[in-house]
Order: structure tokens, then C-alpha cells, then sequence
């Protein structure tokens, strides 16, 4: 008779039934901590956690000092868990994992945030009828940041990856806020609850034996075996307010942060760079999202009452009160990275918030932060005069006073005034003997010369000219080099680790960035999707104190001195122009096609953002590039969702309509030229031109159908659809179709002046912000010369992944694409 051997599964099994049953247990764990019980274990199973193993074999003072003996010689060592995110039910899943078993994580579908639906369902129904297999554990957002403290705790870095993994994956609407709290270091706690949690994990009510004066989980409910389904936790604002519907310690928490800031807020537990991790998708995904979830939130605010026993979703508390900091508000509005289309819309964004915050009461700590954000955080240098003057008038419906002090705004002016003066002012022409022979001017001709270097900002005050006479009491601005980096992640990378390959607690650590230290700059093997600055002078500090990365570059004249010790790095006082830019459908975007976003006017320039496909080494790789637009070549139709994604029908007239309005031609395209420059795997890329043909002789580039949509700039009263161009003749085909990507027609911004140079010194930073907005690319570029109809940027293949754009067979049928389903985009750009 043959004995076969014993499986490595036979094995587990085993040890998952003794785990479950407590039998032949050689250790006893008395627990400390939100609840109080033991756990009759086995060693050999939990050193594979360094936190038991430490304990066993390193002489923890648990060991010695609160351990004793038990009967049939197991011991019982007692552990306390100060770290008030651990719970029960996310303690026993660590645990039942080290045994290979556990119940899985069940997450419900409305909060997991794709492609299609960016901002997940979770904003329509948070349950809608989904039902919790048997066995699995609900997967809330609080019991994942407690198995992620829990597993951070005990030194399981496979369980912390999946937890964090998961974290990523549901960061959302009803998500964000708890997530941006655990990375500020508050307790889970510290959040109105999305659903109700078990108190034991599923499967293992059993396997603890509580002690008798085991205190009240507060919150958590105790669920009877496979009896478990979602339940939306949704008491009203109003009763939050009023300490109402919600227990005890949140009401305490949740007054204390409604008084605090940033800086001051009440911390608990901080985890080194994951938590910073967790910041920075949170800070990523509110930039991209801030302006739709404050519409979110004013609708609901000033939608009426539902009737009684009606089934409705509480919309997420973000900018009301209750939700962000007053200092948080203030880093956001101020972000460069904020998805905002102007200045003018920054301003109008900043003044929904407060006003939405005043309805529920005035308060002097907010107050006080509203002044600051409202001086500092917005360039009414880069608007027009006639916006500047409607802000001046512009007064709070509820305190009746103005939001911005007049002072600030004449300061803009003045030094809008200055910027328009050195552009204007050009110095006297040589002689036409000196001219004769004399090559092309230098690049520093090109440059305004409104930029120091740090070593000039130290001058002393009786060697400084006009220009540097009072720098000691403005705010410079630094002049970037060339840089990419990423910021957030989606986690998938990180969910793929812990499944497939061995990882340590120092990996999990690294996917982060460190406090501005040279070992963040090195990009993480693991993930193999981060890229990191280049530049040596740019600072790469996604913590707690810039805000995970929103917070601008702008210092005073003595910070500049202590950032730059080298005095070589550049600086500038007046503040650069900030856009930002949507584009739709860019999956189905052709090879060498060009799609533009809206045109923007900035210090006597016309600028745009295209995108173009490149194919390259049978790699395929998108390209986004700012565009220095020609003033007397047409402007370029702008992206625009499909009428299916507004609600926009398509009728016979509208076609007519578009048929007897021709849109002009496009400008031609320009050859390009490539220039390796920089970006570990990016190539940096330099558009020349022809020289600007007149608007009669120019033709397209490529085919396009137009959709005339309501803008910013003289809106149409209609929408109506405009006819492809055929690009071999030039001339208006009709067609029973549409086809994708849509355009609008174009819109020529006011041009209050115009540079006359025919090059230009500029910078610019490009931030792509990631489909569902947990992430973003940002490239950085030093100055550059911009002749006219010339255009710098980068291609790479990683814009064009299921992570920023829809690919593959999802992105086939253009019905089911949504207004949101775009690539957003800010710019930073300025001169020099």
C-alpha cells in the first residue's frame, strides 16, 4: 500500500482549523486596545509577522515583563494597541491571514471610480441592491485603513499592500475625506461613516474570547454569522450640526477640526511615507474633482426637501462645513494644479466656497483664513480689466463685504501696468552701419529681463537698481529647469506586488515620496511607473506640511537666499498665468492629428495646448505640447464633449444651420523636429514652423466634425453641428454621421496688446491628472524660446493607458461616453 505524502494545502488546512478551533495552541494573546479579548495561537504561525517575531525571539519587554504561564504550559503574553485605528475585525483578518485563510474583502461596486464612470456611481445610489457574498467581509473605507494600520502595526507588509491597494482603488466622493484624514494622521474615527462595519471579522466571531469588561465599540456593530448586508450610514447634516444622529466622540472630533487648521488640527497616528502616499492621491483627486463636487454640494444645499420615506443619497461633505480645513480650502484654491479653465474661475470658485460656508455662521478662524486665501491665493494680475473692476464691486450676499481688499487688486494693476511696459517698451534699433553683417539677436534679447538669479536678490541695498529696490517685500516665484514627475497612484502596481512577488515593509515604504530628501528622487523598481525630477534644483515634498504637493513655490526675498544656496537658481515677481485644459474622445484621436484646447491670451500671446498621437518603433505614444498661436492665422476649434455626453440631439437644422456658417481653416501643420532631451523614457520634443501664411491660403490638417457649444466667450444661442472639412480639397461635405473627436467652434480672446517679438523666453509646467484623478503626470520645462506657430512638449506612451484615457473595446462606442470622460490638463506658464 502507497502512502501519499501530505500536501502543502493539507497543511493549511490544518493550521486554519486549529487557528479557528484553538486547539494545540502553544501561545495566549491578551489584547488591549478598542476591545479586550484573547486569542489562543500558535508561534509558528505568527513569526512570519516581524512584529511576533521581535516579541518571541528579541526579549520584548511584553515577553518578560507580562507574560505568564497558562495551563498546559501555554503562555499568555498581554499587548496593548495604543494605535486607535486598530479594531477587532481588522485585527483578526491580519491574523487569519499569517494562517493563509480569512474571509475576503468584498468591495461594493458603486465605490469603485473607472474610466467610464470617473467619479464612481457612489454620487446616485451607494447600495443600490448589491448583496455581500456569504463568507466575505464588507470592505468599508474604514476597515481598509484599519487593516492598513493594523497591518503596519504587526509588520505584515503583504496585507498592508493589498489594504493600501484597495485604498487607492476606492478613492472617491464618499472616500476622499476619510482617506485625507487617516494621511493627516486622525483616527478613523474622525469621519462620519459611509456604511456600518462589523465588529468581529466574518467567519471569526468565534475565534476571540471577549473579556467581560471589554468597553463599547462606539460605532461598530455586531453582525451575526453570513447576516451582513451594506447599510448606508446617512444621518442629516443638520443633525451632525446639532450633535444629533452620531455618537459621542465623533460630535467631539468633528467641533475640534471646524476650529482647527492644517496645522493645528488634532493628530493621532501619522505612517511615515504611506500616509503620504494616501495624501497624495487624495490632494490629486480634489484638485481634479474640487469644481464638481462643490456643484454637487450647492445643489444639494439649495435643492428642496425630499419627500418623506423617499430614498436619496447625502451628497458628501467636501467644502461645507464639516468637511475640508479653512487652510486646506486656502492650499487648494492657491494649487497650480487646481482644474479651473481661468483666474476669473478660481476667483468665482473661491466665492461659491465661502459663501456656501457662511450660510451655516460666521466664524473669525475662517474668516481670518478667507482674507489670506482671497490676497494671495489668486492672480488678479493675469485677468482682464473688466473683471477686475466686477470684483471690485462684488460684495457677500451674507456679510455684505467685499472679497477682495482694494488694495490688492490696485496692486495687480500696477503690476500688470509693469508687465505690459516691458514688453511694450523696445530698446532703440542699431544704425544701419552697425546693422549691416550683424547676426541674428542673442537668446538674451529675447528675454524681458524681469528674472533674478538668487545671488542678485542678495545684493546689498546700495547696488541694487530700479527693478531690485524693493524686492525685500515681494513674493518671487522660481524659474523651473526641466523635470517630470508623478504624483498619487491608482494602485494597481502596488495591488499586483503583494499578489505576485515577495515584498518587504522598506518596498512598501518606498512607493512614497520622502520629506524632500535625496533618496525620494529614486524611482521605486516595484511600481516601475514613477518618474522623478531631473532637475536638481526642483523639490520633490508631497508631505502633510506642503499639503502632499499642492502647495506653490513662492517665497520672500530671504527664503529665496536660504532654498538656493548656490545662488544660481532664477526668480521672478511677477506671478506666472495659470489654465486649465479639457480634451474629449482623444482615443479615437488619428496619427499626426492635432486636438486643441481653448486659446488663451497672456502678456500680448496667444497660447494653446494640443494633443497629437505619435507613432514611434511600433510604440504608440500621445504628445501634449503648448502651442505659441499665430495672431494672424485662424484660431484652431477647441475639444469639446460628444452632444450624446451633454444630452445634445442632432437635428436637420442644426446641420443647415452649420452648412451656411463655415468655420475657417486651420492653421497648416508644422514639421517636426525631434530633440532627445530629458525624461528617463520621455522624449522632449521641439515643433518649428513655416513661416504664419494669411488665414486665405492656410488649410486643414485634419478631418473634423464641429459642434458649436455654449463657452465662456459669446456664447451661441443654439447648438448645431458643423460639417467635416475634407482636407485634400478643402471643401464642406455633408454628412448623415458624426464623427469623433467634436470640436467647437472657435473663440479669439480679447487681446489687450500684443508682444511684438517674434521669440520669446518662457516656462511652463504641463500637469496631466489621471482618468479617475488619483493621479497625475507633471512635466516641468526651463525657458524656452517660442517663435511664433512654434510649440514645445512631451510624448510619451504612459498618457496613453487605461489610466488617463479610454482604450480598447471600452472606447468603441461613443453612446457611452459621458461629459466627464475627458483629460484634463493644467498649465503654468510665464516669461522671463
Amino acid at each position: 500500500m502507497t502512502v501519499s505524502a501530505i500536501r502543502p494545502v493539507d497543511i493549511q488546512s490544518h493550521l486554519y482549523a486549529s487557528f479557528l478551533q484553538g486547539h494545540t495552541a502553544d501561545i495566549v494573546l491578551r489584547i488591549s486596545g478598542r476591545w479586550k479579548a484573547l486569542y489562543r495561537l500558535h508561534r509558528v504561525v505568527l513569526i512570519q509577522a516581524d512584529f511576533f517575531r521581535s516579541l518571541f525571539t528579541a526579549g520584548f519587554a511584553e515577553s518578560s515583563q507580562q507574560s505568564r504561564p497558562r495551563n498546559r504550559g501555554v503562555e499568555e503574553i498581554h499587548i496593548t494597541f495604543d494605535d486607535s485605528n486598530i479594531t477587532r475585525a481588522a485585527f483578526e483578518i491580519c491574523i487569519s491571514r499569517l494562517y493563509g485563510g480569512g474571509p475576503p474583502l468584498h468591495i461594493l461596486r458603486s465605490l469603485i471610480p473607472t474610466v467610464a464612470q470617473p467619479l464612481s456611481t457612489s454620487l446616485i445610489a451607494l447600495h443600490d441592491g448589491e448583496a455581500i457574498p456569504d463568507g466575505h467581509h464588507p470592505a468599508t473605507p474604514r476597515l481598509l485603513l484599519s487593516v492598513l494600520a493594523t497591518a503596519i502595526y504587526l509588520c505584515i507588509p503583504t496585507v498592508a499592500s493589498q489594504a493600501l491597494s484597495l485604498i487607492f482603488k476606492t478613492l472617491g466622493p464618499h472616500t476622499v475625506m476619510p482617506y485625507l484624514n487617516f494621511a493627516l494622521g486622525k483616527s478613523i474615527d474622525s469621519t462620519r461613516p459611509v456604511f456600518t462595519d462589523p465588529e468581529a471579522a466574518v467567519g471569526l466571531e468565534h475565534v476571540a474570547e471577549i473579556l467581560e469588561d471589554d468597553p463599547d465599540s462606539g460605532s461598530s456593530v455586531s453582525i451575526a454569522d453570513g447576516d451582513f448586508s451594506y447599510i448606508p450610514v446617512q444621518p442629516s447634516l443638520s443633525g451632525l450640526r446639532q450633535g444629533e444622529g452620531s455618537d459621542a466622540a465623533f460630535q467631539e472630533i468633528l467641533s475640534d477640526d471646524d476650529q482647527s487648521d492644517a496645522g493645528h488640527a488634532p493628530s493621532f497616528h501619522n505612517y511615515g511615507p504611506i500616509s503620504d502616499k494616501i495624501g497624495e492621491a487624495c490632494a490629486c483627486w480634489l484638485v481634479r474633482w474640487a469644481k464638481d463636487m462643490l456643484d454637487t454640494e450647492m445643489r444639494t444645499e439649495d435643492s428642496a426637501p425630499t419627500n418623506e420615506g423617499s430614498q436619496t443619497v447625502d451628497p458628501p461633505v467636501i467644502w461645507r462645513r464639516g468637511g475640508l480645513d479653512p487652510a486646506w480650502v486656502n492650499a487648494i484654491v492657491s494649487a497650480d494644479t487646481l482644474f479651473v479653465r481661468s483666474e476669473r474661475e478660481r476667483y468665482d470658485f473661491a466665492r461659491s466656497i465661502v459663501e456656501l460656508r457662511r450660510r451655516d455662521g460666521v466664524t473669525d478662524s475662517e474668516e481670518q483664513e478667507w482674507k489670506k486665501m482671497f490676497s494671495e491665493a489668486i492672480y488678479y494680475e493675469n485677468m482682464g480689466m473688466e473683471d477686475i473692476i466686477a470684483i471690485s464691486h462684488d460684495k457677500s450676499e451674507i456679510t455684505s463685504r467685499s472679497f477682495v481688499p482694494i488694495s490688492t487688486l490696485q496692486t495687480a494693476l500696477w503690476n500688470q501696468s509693469m508687465l505690459r511696459h516691458r514688453i511694450s517698451a523696445r530698446p532703440k534699433p542699431p544704425s544701419p552701419a552697425t546693422a549691416q553683417g550683424l547676426p541674428s539677436p542673442p537668446a538674451r534679447d529675447k528675454e524681458l529681463g524681469i528674472s533674478l538669479s538668487t545671488a542678485e536678490l542678495g545684493l546689498a541695498p546700495e547696488s541694487k537698481d530700479s527693478l531690485t529696490s524693493s524686492l525685500e517685500q515681494k513674493l518671487h516665484y522660481p524659474v523651473p529647469g526641466d523635470s517630470s514627475w508623478r504624483m498619487g497612484d491608482n494602485g494597481e502596481e502596488s495591488g499586483d506586488s503583494s499578489l505576485k512577488t515577495a515584498i518587504s515593509m522598506e518596498d512598501l515604504f518606498t512607493f512614497s515620496h520622502s520629506p524632500c530628501a535625496a533618496s525620494a528622487r529614486q524611482s521605486s523598481n516595484r511600481s516601475g511607473t514613477r518618474k522623478v525630477a531631473t532637475d536638481k534644483d526642483t523639490e520633490i515634498c508631497s508631505t502633510e506640511s506642503t499639503f502632499f504637493g499642492l502647495k506653490r513655490e513662492r517665497y520672500a526675498n530671504s527664503e529665496c537666499l536660504d532654498k538656493d544656496p548656490t545662488g544660481k537658481r532664477r526668480w521672478t515677481t511677477f506671478p506666472p498665468c495659470r489654465f486649465g485644459v479639457e480634451f474629449w474622445d482623444i482615443d479615437s484621436l488619428k496619427e499626426k492629428s492635432r486636438l486643441y484646447s481653448q486659446t488663451i491670451w497672456y502678456a500680448g500671446s496667444l497660447f494653446n495646448i494640443y494633443l497629437q498621437v505619435v507613432k514611434k518603433k511600433g510604440q504608440t505614444q500621445l504628445g501634449i505640447y503648448l502651442y505659441r498661436q499665430s495672431t494672424v492665422e485662424a484660431i484652431p476649434p477647441s475639444s469639446a464633449p460628444s452632444p450624446a455626453a451633454n444630452g445634445c440631439g442632432r437635428s436637420s437644422e442644426s446641420l443647415e444651420s452649420a452648412e451656411s456658417n463655415q468655420s475657417q481653416p486651420l492653421p497648416s501643420s508644422s514639421p517636426v523636429v525631434d530633440r532627445p532631451h530629458m525624461h528617463r523614457g520621455i522624449s522632449y520634443a521641439s515643433f518649428g514652423s513655416s513661416p504664419p501664411r494669411s488665414p486665405a491660403i492656410s488649410s486643414p490638417t485634419f478631418n473634423s466634425r464641429t459642434l458649436i457649444l455654449t463657452t465662456s466667450i459669446s456664447p451661441p444661442s443654439t447648438p448645431m453641428m458643423m460639417p467635416s472639412i475634407s482636407p485634400s480639397v478643402g471643401v464642406v461635405s455633408p454628412s448623415t454621421s458624426l464623427s469623433i473627436p467634436y470640436t467647437s467652434s472657435p473663440v479669439t480672446p480679447q487681446q489687450p496688446y500684443r508682444d511684438p517679438r517674434a521669440s520669446i523666453s518662457a516656462y511652463f509646467m504641463i500637469s496631466c491628472a489621471s482618468a479617475t484623478g488619483s493621479s497625475q503626470m507633471r512635466f516641468t520645462s526651463a525657458p524656452d524660446l517660442f517663435s511664433v506657430g512654434q510649440s514645445w512638449g512631451w510624448k510619451t506612451s504612459s498618457l496613453r493607458t487605461e489610466e488617463y484615457m479610454e482604450v480598447g473595446e471600452s472606447a468603441a462606442s461613443a453612446g457611452n461616453r459621458s461629459a466627464v470622460n475627458s483629460l484634463r490638463a493644467t498649465v503654468v506658464l510665464g516669461l522671463i
